[in-house]
């Protein structure tokens, strides 16, 4: 077996593993530990303790604090009654006409804020169901408009998002959260647009032919073990859901907090993370940061996870003062959301020392060349192209966005330098790159959001692939182009 065949087959079995449920934390060693026994390139026990552990310890020091806090942020979000309360303002003011623009601003909203895309897939499927239902529109199009508004713009494109996928090029690139924001923000409007317009279009199609909501049981069905886990990871109460129907919608059945006050902790994240960015870290003496204790680095690398920890913490004491009435034991909401970063972190960094393992392989080198070449010179597309490979071969956005970085991040900042190209629309570019075509079959959030839907790929993957795939991809295209426009006009 070739070398190459061994590292595609390792990638292979990774990818039927994630499919079947298995977890990351022994799907990613073992796998990454399979292409170096192949490949022969690699000491096995050195491999795993040097090279595996080593790059997965290192990512968990960096990006901990975001993962902990955005999932309390979420939690909070969740048992504040909050994102219900956003949830039911946007399918109120929108009607039943619109659910399909409703259900997507409800997700929007709440992932741009920082809530896990997990937790907004279940708090948002009972909302989704009734709004169809009463619309006559298919389920089968709820888990597209669902991942349309988790998966997509708010995830990677939207300048100022917390999530992490808007995270992690900051500390390679020395940027921020909101780099390049004119780009990020057409680029969303392009997957906002495109997308609403493919599942309306879907939607007005079934209706003249007869096709209505169809005979669903609308509560959230019995989850399969993988699923619970993944869920209960998140912090979410499984019971809780599982026994409230989709249309269990009287406002005052719940303690739900004002509408201006559900939204509030979700502006404030945006506004503090600007805010502290332009203002408060121009103002700050951040020449210890070149101490060695301090890791000899430089505020540009540091800035913008400290803008996304600090708009976090404000957030979270909001939500805390503005809610204290309305959460029923605030110690078991901050553990249990403290909790759920955990597994998910842990996944992503499994599958960064996995691209770590294949980074030290020979072969790499050879794969490297070939990803580059692709590139034509062109640093964006470079980093576009194996950005976007390996999140579909991994199927995590982050994860595959963290291997590419880490094993070629210095080179295509080299390239960006040599041709001129700013190193903010690198990262703006990287980041879409990495929902471009993660959201393949075997990506985990895709298989929890069908899940919850109570449906299967056959029922109603094609939609999400569009979507949450190719459409993404269409933006990366023209995201790319217009870089290359503003820059030949020195826009």
């Amino acid at each position: 077996m070739t070398d190459l065949a061994a590292v595609l087959v390792a990638l292979g079995l990774l990818m039927g593993l994630a499919y079947r449920g298995v977890t990351l934390l022994i799907a990613a060693p073992a796998t990454a530990l399979l292409a170096a026994l192949l490949t022969g390139g690699l000491p096995i026990l050195g491999a795993y303790t040097q090279i595996f552990m080593s790059n997965t310890g290192s990512f968990i020091v960096s990006f901990f604090p975001l993962f902990m806090l955005g999932a309390i942020f979420g939690k909070l979000m969740d048992d504040t009654g909050s994102a219900r309360s956003l949830a039911r303002l946007v399918s109120a003011r929108l009607g039943p006409e619109r659910a399909v623009v409703a259900v997507v601003l409800c997700c929007a909203v709440l992932t741009y804020g920082g809530v896990s895309a997990f937790v907004v897939a279940f708090a948002i499927y009972p909302v989704a169901a009734a709004l169809f239902r009463n619309a006559d529109i298919p389920k089968r199009l709820i888990p597209g408009a669902l991942a349309l508004g988790a998966f997509t713009f708010t995830m990677s494109a939207l300048p100022g998002s917390p999530a992490i996928q808007n995270a992690i090029p900051m500390p390679f690139l020395g940027t921020t959260a909101f780099a390049a924001p004119a780009l990020g923000i057409v680029s969303g409007l392009v997957m906002f647009a495109l997308g609403v317009l493919w599942l309306n279009g879907r939607a007005a199609r079934a209706q003249a032919a007869g096709e209505g909501y169809g005979d669903h049981v609308d509560c959230a069905p019995a989850l399969d073990r993988t699923t619970r886990e993944r869920a209960q990871a998140e912090g979410f109460d499984i019971v809780e859901i599982s026994a409230k129907p989709a249309s269990a919608m009287d406002p005052d059945a719940e303690r739900l907090p004002p509408a201006a006050l559900a939204v509030l902790p979700i502006v404030v994240v945006i506004v503090t993370n600007f805010l502290f960015i332009q203002v408060v870290v121009p103002r700050m003496d951040t020449a210890f940061l070149a101490e060695p204790k301090f890791g000899a680095t430089t505020i540009e690398t540091v800035r913008g996870v400290w803008a996304v920890i600090v708009s976090l913490s404000v957030a979270i004491l909001l939500l805390i003062a503005g809610n204290w009435h309305r959460l029923d034991d605030l110690r078991t909401s901050l553990d249990q959301g403290a909790d759920a970063s955990v597994l998910p972190i842990f996944n992503t960094a499994s599958l960064v020392g996995f691209g770590a393992v294949i980074a030290a392989l020979p072969i790499f080198d050879v794969i490297s060349q070939a990803v580059l070449a692709l590139g034509g010179g062109n640093p964006l597309v470079s980093v576009a192209a194996s950005v976007s490979v390996l999140s579909a071969m991994t199927g995590s956005a982050s994860g595959g966005m963290s291997i590419a970085l880490d094993a070629l991040g210095p080179t295509f900042v080299d390239m960006a330098r040599t041709t001129g190209v700013s190193l903010e629309v690198m990262h703006r570019v990287t980041a879409v790159a990495s929902g471009a075509l993660d959201a393949l079959p075997h990506n985990g959030a895709v298989i929890t959001l069908l899940t919850v839907c109570r449906l299967s790929h056959r029922d109603a993957y094609g939609d999400v692939f569009v979507v949450a795939a190719a459409i993404p991809m269409i933006a990366l295209v023209v995201l790319i182009v217009l870089a290359g426009l503003f820059r030949s006009f020195g826009l």
